[in-house]
């Protein structure tokens, strides 16, 4: 009780702490304080524990095929890298020797400059024609059936497609050199020479995947507004300024990953090269997984094939990022 200065006893206010929260609008009901720090379980965090184990046993096939037939052999193939293992023999460590080899290896090397004259080829020539041949199916022609047509070649093996365009480029009985026979009266070993080897096998790649990038090009034209086309046409612009000035900028990250996606399959050529040169003639096409083959399975010394797939993988990896990085893929100027 406390005494004011006109003598009237007055209730002893509580400190601010001890003061009771009411709710807006009703004075004097309490209502609960949360203490900090406390956390009440929702119905649905409580549901998804209760999910936890079906979801593990659900994702748990996927999680072993990954860790069998992906970690492992990756994990096996870098140490068997720093290895001398000949299949019959167990492996022995020794360290960077294969490493060390590989820098001197003139094979090598030739076959690296051989896969990037490959892959040059690929990427320019394959991401245009995949690019114009996506903006004529969006631009000019609608059909289904076009399209479908256009795909087709995605759909057949690699095997299968190097076997028809041997058939098709042979020098004596390929349509190709009938019609060049008629035309300039001589025909074109084209995977018999040294210097035409790689051009046809690029152009094999090419058919093969034209019609898979042009459709994720096609798939990136989609997201483009119509209305930026409609204000080039006010301001005078004719089909190829908006095709350089419009289409092109804002497919950056489309074709930033189709060039990706190009480098790595080139990169990786092996079953057209086997199937139509073998790496011939004279090592003329002798790509760099043909060379990794030829180590493993014919000289059996699966220690520096290893070596070799593991700097190709170094390779690939550095030339994804570079690529990724340079391109701004993430960026689009539809931002």
């Amino acid at each position: 009780m406390v005494v004011t200065s006109q003598g009237n006893p007055t209730t002893p206010v509580p400190p601010p702490s001890a003061a009771v929260a009411t709710t807006a609008g009703r004075p004097g009901r309490p209502r609960t304080v949360r203490k900090p720090g406390r956390h009440t379980p929702t119905r649905s965090a409580a549901a998804r524990r209760r999910d936890l184990p079906a979801a593990l046993l659900l994702i748990l096939p996927a999680v072993a095929g990954f860790a069998v037939f992906f970690a492992y052999p990756t994990l096996r193939g870098i140490y068997l890298s720093f290895t001398d293992f000949h299949v019959l023999t167990p492996p022995h460590w020794v360290g960077l020797a294969n490493f060390r080899e590989m820098s001197g290896d003139d094979v090598f090397w030739h076959s690296l400059l051989v896969t990037v004259y490959f892959v040059v080829l690929s990427v320019c020539f394959g991401t245009l024609i995949s690019l114009v041949t996506a903006v004529v199916l969006h631009r000019v022609a609608r059909s289904s059936v076009l399209r479908g047509v256009i795909l087709l070649p995605f759909l057949i093996s690699n095997v299968i497609a190097a076997l028809v365009w041997q058939w098709m480029l042979d020098p004596q009985l390929g349509v190709v050199n009938i019609v060049l026979r008629h035309l300039t009266g001589h025909s074109i070993l084209f995977f018999g020479s040294g210097g035409w080897a790689i051009p046809s096998l690029a152009a094999i790649s090419i058919w093969k995947w034209m019609g898979y990038y042009a459709l994720l090009i096609f798939a990136g034209l989609q997201t483009i507004p119509s209305t930026i086309y409609e204000a080039g046409r006010v301001d005078g612009a004719s089909e190829v300024q908006m095709f350089r000035r419009l289409t092109v900028p804002l497919l950056r990250p489309i074709l930033v990953m189709v060039v990706v996606l190009t480098v790595i399959n080139s990169f990786q050529v092996f079953d057209i090269v086997q199937v139509t040169t073998r790496g011939g003639p004279a090592n003329a096409s002798n790509v760099l997984q043909m060379y990794i083959y030829d180590k493993a399975f014919r000289q059996f010394d699966f220690g520096y094939a290893a070596t070799l797939s593991l700097a190709l993988f170094a390779l690939l990896i550095t030339v994804t990022f570079t690529q990724l990085r340079l391109a701004r893929a993430g960026e689009s100027d539809l931002n």
